[in-house]
């Protein structure tokens, strides 16, 4: 059991560990189905480790139970067992046996220790209590500490007493361990997750419109389709060149496209595209949008009109 537990966890966090890297990857590419693919996959994959979780943890509480149910059970026949053999035997426990507490049944005398005693270890319990919750409220784990650490010169040397004999005494002894690694781990933790953000945030961040330096910027790419005929694989490489047109900072009024040898296409658009938008406008094209239908970008570049 304890194996398949562990194969279990180390296969959700492989899987979980993969579909955040490819979420990333995705999000740096601008392909926003492939994202939020990778998003849903991963918290599937949360959901279904921490239901896993559950069930192992509820699991071992019945078994607990089980447990100790089944040790009640054993004692208590054990004493039920006891019990027989007493009462066949005419000891205490027994038919035969003398009453407990006969001596309250005589008449004639009052007994008024046995009421005092209780009464008197009530509240003396009850006192202990009150004094026991103070301590608890008062004292703590750096009270502890710094008894400890102040406690520490009246040990007895590792050579002896007269080995370390010493008249040299710390005026502020230890206090114990440094505990500043889990707040360190922490901060790091938390730097760490700033930076991706931060990092993130700059790669997927709408900068302002800019133009390229070309005069237009060309788009050579292809179209690959399974099970879907001719006509249908054009009509979806015209479906996904449309949608992509307003995925980039500046709207591509200019943007012609034209059927080259079968499945590839070429695009020119004008003015020319800065390098964010370039990156924009590949991410869209190369994103799944159309079933059975995967556009492959061969290239880019900018066109410029040849010296004189």
């Amino acid at each position: 059991m304890r194996s398949v537990r562990i194969a279990v966890y180390l296969f959700g966090g492989v899987a979980a560990f993969g579909a955040a890297v490819y979420l990333v990857i995705y999000l740096y590419r601008w392909q926003w189905q492939r994202t939020l693919l990778c998003g849903v996959l991963l918290l599937v994959i949360e959901v279904l480790l921490l239901g896993f979780a559950m069930l192992d943890r509820l699991g071992r509480l019945e078994r607990r139970v089980r447990e100790n149910d089944r040790r009640h059970e054993e004692i208590l026949a054990l004493l039920r067992a006891g019990e027989r053999q007493g009462g066949s035997r005419g000891e205490p426990g027994g038919p035969d046996a003398r009453a407990r507490f006969s001596w309250l049944e005589e008449s004639g005398r009052t007994y008024v220790f046995v009421p005092v005693l209780m009464a008197t270890g009530a509240a003396l319990s009850g006192l202990a209590w009150l004094v026991e919750r103070l301590a608890r409220t008062t004292a703590g784990p750096v009270g502890r500490r710094r008894l400890a650490g102040r406690l520490v010169p009246l040990t007895a040397p590792a050579g002896g007493l007269r080995d370390g004999l010493t008249t040299d005494l710390p005026k502020e002894p230890p206090l114990g361990p440094p505990r500043w690694r889990t707040p360190a781990a922490v901060a790091i933790a938390l730097l760490l997750c700033a930076g991706l953000i931060a990092v993130l945030s700059e790669l997927t961040e709408t900068k302002p419109p800019a133009r390229g330096q070309a005069t237009a910027t060309s788009v050579l790419f292809t179209v690959t389709t399974r099970n879907v005929p001719d006509a249908r694989a054009n009509l979806a490489a015209h479906q996904l060149w449309e949608r992509c047109r307003d995925a980039t900072a500046i709207p591509l009024a200019q943007a012609g496209m034209t059927t080259l040898d079968g499945q590839l296409y070429a695009a020119t658009i004008h003015p020319s595209l800065s390098d964010h938008d370039r990156h924009r406008l590949v991410g869209c094209l190369q994103d799944a949008g159309i079933d059975r239908v995967q556009l492959t970008v061969l290239g880019t570049g900018g066109i410029s009109p040849a010296d004189d």
